[in-house]
Parts: structure tokens; sequence; C-alpha cells
């Protein structure tokens, strides 16, 4: 029997995405400011092995040479956010030169290789400035944002015309005001819930301030979504899914498409939601061009509202694959989560724009073979194709990641990266499954 062949759109797009603090190091060099992940990678038990993302890969000085690795792979795009306290050190005020000096310097050289940038302005490194005036809990942050948005836009407007406001702005505010695993370290709902309403302004206020400093361009807004499952037909593992699907999903997409909070979950949460004011959700709730859609992982809900003996018995269990990270490796969750996005949300446009794996590499003879990251890629691969059959607008997929990197509070010890990291000596080796990326951008398809 013949493989199947899964084609692409001919104006599909192929990228590769990284993050500012996760690669760029120089976290003090050239006038740039401190960031909360500068002080939280800073503070002794926050981040495994006490790394920090001083150093990282260090693309700050090699991201020419950065640039042309992803020259060789073939890539059409290329995903990367820009510092925020590269570019203001105090959070405002106070523009950095060098900062924006540095991101021209990147897009002019992307652009001369026909690399298009698609840029996100914040991918979670906000000025410890800023923090220490209350950070995203203050409403002074998100005006912060936009004086910092308009800056960015006016210097680069001209060449980038792909434009993101937030990366995940769930993992900002709960992750980083509730669950206190990231920075600014955290731990009360309150702040979190008032976090991500002031992430999201942000947002709603910077888009058309883009919108007019570069023209012809697209904005949007990548939200990092799971598929949510509950583990029985149970009433309390369906409440549990349903909770866990309001709480990372619904939280965000709701309100982006002028439906407000989703009540169920405001009503769970029991937090006044006395920092909304007039206008706010109208505003938050700007026309986007294109949601961007990070996808790693299902979740199976199992409450722990009644004791396990008094539950349904289980009809939904986890596969047998998982990722280092512990998740499980389920690609037709991808595919069932873009199609709810066709269906209940109707965006005119997404992208994939993080997807990918993390497993134990090692290097043999100058060469890294990732089998798993591959078979992990191509099969997500297969599903993104089937949506698009059956009329999901996906328009590209940005691999996650271009470099292994600084994975946030895991430090160095988890991998993701197409092109392998030698931290020591800084330098890239292109994996295997980079290797077979390049033949899926060369053919615009897998087989």
């Amino acid at each position: 029997m013949d493989k199947k062949l899964f084609q692409f759109p001919k104006d599909f797009v192929w990228g590769a995405a990284t993050a500012s603090y996760q690669i760029e190091g120089a976290w003090n060099e050239d006038g740039k400011g401190e960031s909360i992940w500068d002080r939280f990678s800073h503070t002794p038990g926050k981040i495994d092995n006490a790394d920090t993302g001083d150093v990282a890969c260090d693309h700050y000085h090699h991201w020419a040479d950065d640039i042309k690795l992803m020259k060789e792979l073939g890539l059409q795009a290329y995903r990367f956010s820009v510092a925020w306290p590269r570019i203001f050190p105090n959070g405002r005020g106070v523009i950095n030169q060098v900062g924006l000096d540095f991101y021209n310097r990147l897009v002019d050289c992307l652009l001369k290789e026909n690399i298009e940038p698609y840029l996100t302005l914040y991918h979670w490194d906000l000025p410890q400035s800023l923090e220490d005036e209350s950070g995203w809990t203050a409403r002074t942050t998100a005006e912060a944002f936009v004086e910092y948005a308009d800056i960015v836009s006016r210097t680069l407007g001209d060449r980038v015309k792909k434009w993101t406001t937030f990366n995940e702005p769930f993992v900002s505010a709960f992750v980083g005001y509730e669950e206190g695993r990231h920075a600014p370290g955290h731990t009360d709902l309150h702040e979190a819930v008032c976090a991500s309403h002031h992430l999201l302004l942000a947002h709603g206020w910077a888009a058309p301030v883009i919108r007019a400093n570069s023209a012809d361009s697209q904005v949007g807004i990548t939200l990092n979504l799971h598929t949510v499952e509950p583990a029985s037909p149970s009433v309390e593992d369906s409440l549990s899914a349903r909770f866990h699907d309001g709480r990372i999903n619904r939280w965000f997409l709701d309100p982006i498409s002028g439906r407000g909070y989703p009540q169920d979950i405001v009503e769970t949460f029991g937090v006044k939601m006395e920092f909304i004011q007039d206008r706010d959700l109208e505003q938050i709730a700007v026309p986007l061009d294109f949601l961007g859609m990070n996808y790693y992982l299902r979740q199976i809900e199992r409450s722990s509202a009644i004791p396990e003996s008094k539950n349904q018995p289980r009809t939904v269990f986890r596969t047998d694959e998982t990722t280092e990270m512990g998740w499980e490796v389920y690609p037709e969750g991808i595919y069932n989560m873009l199609l709810r996005l066709k269906v209940d949300y109707d965006f005119p446009a997404i992208y994939i724009t993080e997807n990918g794996a993390a497993y134990k590499d090692e290097v043999a003879a100058d060469q890294v073979h990732d089998p798993k990251r591959l078979s992990y890629i191509k099969r997500h691969l297969e599903q993104v194709s089937k949506a698009i059959e059956v009329g999901v607008p996906v328009k590209g997929y940005f691999a996650w990641s271009l470099f292994d990197n600084f994975e946030w509070a895991y430090g160095y010890s988890k991998r993701f990266g197409l092109i392998y990291v030698d931290y020591q000596t800084q330098k890239r080796i292109i994996k295997s499954s980079a290797k077979w990326y390049q033949q899926v951008i060369r053919q615009n398809s897998v087989d």
C-alpha cells in the first residue's frame, strides 16, 4: 500500500521559533535593563541546576551565523521575540538605541536571506522595574507596553509585517502569578486573574498602534491551547475537564472573540473583577488578523472532588508515549483543537506558532540523531494537513524550537531544538530532525 502524501497549500509558511530570554544571553550588555527572568533565575532554588539565561545560546553575538543556519535549513520565516528591557531598560521613558539597533540588524539580515520576520513583542521578559511597580497586576504596565509596542513598530514596521503582541498570556498570568513556577514567582489567584486582564488589555490597546505604524501589517496573539478530555463519563470528571478547559483555553479565547470572560470560570475563581473598566472588554476584542496556537499536549482530567473508588471507571487513558517533559504524545489533539477553533471561533487565519518535543539528545561523531523528535513533528504535521483539508485556515507552522535553549524553570536540562547547542563552546550541530524538516520545506509536503 502506498504511503499517503500530506501536501500543504502553495502559500503555506514554514518556520521555526525562539524567544529572546531563552537564546540571546548578553543579559546586562549594551544598556539592557534587568528583566523579571534575570531576577528570577538569579534567585536560589528557582531554576534546575541553578541555571540562568545570562549566556544561553549567546545569540546576541552569534545572530549572523545563526541566520546562515536558518538559510541552510530553508526556513521561510523566523518567529522571534524582542526583549522589552533591551529597548526600555526601565520599562518606559528612556530608549536604549543600541537595543533597537540589534533588532534592526537582525531584521535586515533575515530579509536579505529571504526569511520573513515574525515578531513577538512579549515572550515573558518584563522589565524588572515594572514588576517593582506591581507588574501585570497594575494597569500602568499595560500602558507601558503600548509605549514599547509603539517604538518597536515605528522602528521596524516598514520591514516587519507579521506582529504578535503576546506569547501565552496564560503562562505569564497563572504560572507566574498564581503557581509561582515562573517569574515573578507569586502565588496569588487574584493577582493572576488581574494580570491576565491587563495582558489582554495591553494586547487590545497595542494592536491599532502597530497597525498605524506598520502599513499592510497583520497583528495577532499567541495562546497555548490544550485539548482537554474527561477521564470518564462521570459528572465530576466532566466538570473538572470543563474547568481546566475554561481556565487555560476559554479564559483567553472568549474575550479576544468578543464574548467576555467565561462566567462559569469567573464564578469558580470567586475573584472580584473590580479591575475591569468601561470599554475594556471591547478593546480586548480588537479584530485579529490571525491567531497563533502553541500546541504540545492533551490534558485528561480526573476529578479530585470525590474519592477514586466512588468515581466511574476511567475510559480515557494516556498513551504510553511521552516526551522528556513527561507530556503525552497525542498528535490527534492538534487536529481536534484546530477544528474547534474553526467551528467555535472562526478566526480568519491560524498559525501553529509552536509545536515540538524535548528528548535526551546525544552527540556521536559530531552528529545528533533524534528520531523521536522527527516522528513527533511528522505526526503532528500530518494532523495539521488533515485540518487544512476540512477547511481550517492554517497558514503556517513554526517548529519549537530552532535551538536548544534555556527552558525556563528547567534550565538547560531539556532540549527542544532542531539544532543542538553545546552551551560550553556555543557550537551548533544540525540534528537529523532538522535535516528531515529541510526536506519537508523543500517539498511542501510530508510523506
